[in-house]
């Protein structure tokens, strides 16, 4: 259930703090004023030394990218970066040997934390859609883009629910509409 999720971000005007100010323009490698997907990749590294993947970074972008341009200026980026230190604190406190992975009791510890109430099954199989391998850990880019998906769901879910009862009914092209526009 999300009716009590305290999962969200904000979506007024950021205050651009000149940490973050200077940041961008070190990203913005072509000084367009705007950062691409590509851009931000370069900028972000995961625990495990690696640049976080295409698909995290494209979501992150269309995420907070208002214009629908494929890329997000710097008021749009502090958004970002405040919304990434959420995450990451919240990953940070369940990965307490700080190998950049999490399993699925401290998994479903954080999605409590932010407000979700999923069952075991459903942790268990998001943990197994991350590890394709061994089906044990989330790491901190899977992590992200999974905040970034049922973010955007649950944001599509409530603007269909309008009486607030945790169901909707709707034809499968209107699902269809619902999941593709949540997964780009």
């Amino acid at each position: 259930m999300y009716e009590n999720s305290q999962f969200k971000y904000a979506t007024e005007a950021a205050n651009v703090t000149p940490q973050v100010s200077q940041w961008f323009s070190t990203v913005d490698r072509d000084s367009s004023g705007e950062i691409s997907w590509q851009e931000l990749q370069s900028a972000l590294v995961n625990a495990e030394g690696r640049n976080f993947s295409e698909v995290a970074c494209r979501l992150m972008i269309g995420m907070f990218d208002k214009d629908k341009t494929g890329t997000i200026n710097v008021n749009e980026f502090q958004q970002l970066y405040n919304y990434i230190n959420g995450w990451l604190g919240t990953f940070r406190m369940y990965d307490k040997d700080q190998s950049g992975s999490i399993e699925e009791p401290e998994l479903a510890q954080a999605f409590q934390q932010m407000g979700f109430r999923f069952s075991s099954e459903f942790t268990q199989f998001l943990i197994q859609r991350s590890d394709l391998k061994y089906h044990k850990t989330m790491s901190i880019d899977q992590f992200i883009v999974t905040c970034v998906q049922i973010q955007r769901f649950t944001e599509a879910f409530r603007n269909k629910d309008v009486e607030r009862q945790g169901t909707i009914t709707i034809g499968f092209e209107e699902y269809l509409g619902i999941a593709l526009s949540c997964s780009t």
